[in-house]
């Protein structure tokens, strides 16, 4: 009697993991700590700027030069780079497949009305769109200098000035800004509950840290414009 073959293999931990919500979600959980993360530190640099342009300037010259020797010039900043582009392409594939199967699940609106959401939490798509639009802004305003009018090659402290000189600078990362705020705040206690730190306990505390969070980053970033605007940093 020969044995019968078998013709399909049950999808790995990883595959299964990765096509069920609650996979999705604890992606999109730990990139956006991994996220969290670099902008509190990318927001405590920003405030160099308020020693001068010395300051400001010797503290990216350091980012190139991180590592080294045992680095080539810029190497960990690119590593660090590509470890938060893998982030945000993660974080952002997860939330729009999550956002399909919830249209998928519900293709009928509720007949009742439905306890009405945070800001936050109905603005959380927009404000991921926002912020997917800011990085792309940002990142040819101040690392390629492409839009950055009167940008000068080597000088991120008069190239952070020319942006913050112009209205149009100033919204767009205002708005950003907000949307950020927003993000965070919900986004942080989402991800302690999906990661299972969150209890009825524990409940305020997360709440208390999300809303601590999500003011610091925002407070902390919307200063370097403001300081330029009023003159405080020239």
């Amino acid at each position: 009697m020969a044995l019968a073959t078998r013709t399909d293999r049950r999808p790995s931990t990883t595959r299964t993991l990765w096509d069920s919500s609650v996979g999705k979600k604890s992606v999109m959980a730990v990139s956006g700590l991994i996220m969290l993360g670099y902008l509190v530190v990318h927001m405590l640099g920003n405030l160099k700027i308020f020693f001068g342009a010395d300051e400001f300037n010797g503290y990216a010259h350091w980012l190139r030069t991180l590592g080294s020797p045992f680095l080539h010039h810029e190497w960990a900043l690119w590593i660090v780079r590509v470890a938060l582009v893998a982030a945000v392409v993660a974080h952002g594939v997860c939330a729009y497949q999550l956002s399909r199967r919830d249209i998928k699940a519900r293709p009928v609106k509720y007949a009742h009305k439905r306890r009405r959401a945070s800001y936050a939490t109905r603005t959380m798509r927009w404000g991921g769109i926002i912020l997917a639009l800011f990085i792309v802004w940002h990142l040819l305003d101040l690392t390629t200098l492409t839009v950055n009018e009167r940008a000068w090659a080597g000088h991120p402290y008069e190239n952070v000035l020319a942006t913050f000189s112009t209205w149009y600078g100033n919204t767009i990362y205002l708005v950003a800004m907000a949307a950020l705020g927003l993000h965070v705040r919900h986004g942080f206690w989402s991800a302690a509950q999906t990661l299972g730190a969150g209890n009825a306990r524990r409940d305020r505390t997360l709440k208390f840290l999300a809303n601590a969070l999500a003011l610091v980053l925002f407070a902390g970033f919307v200063s370097v414009p403001v300081a330029v605007m009023t003159g405080v940093v020239s």
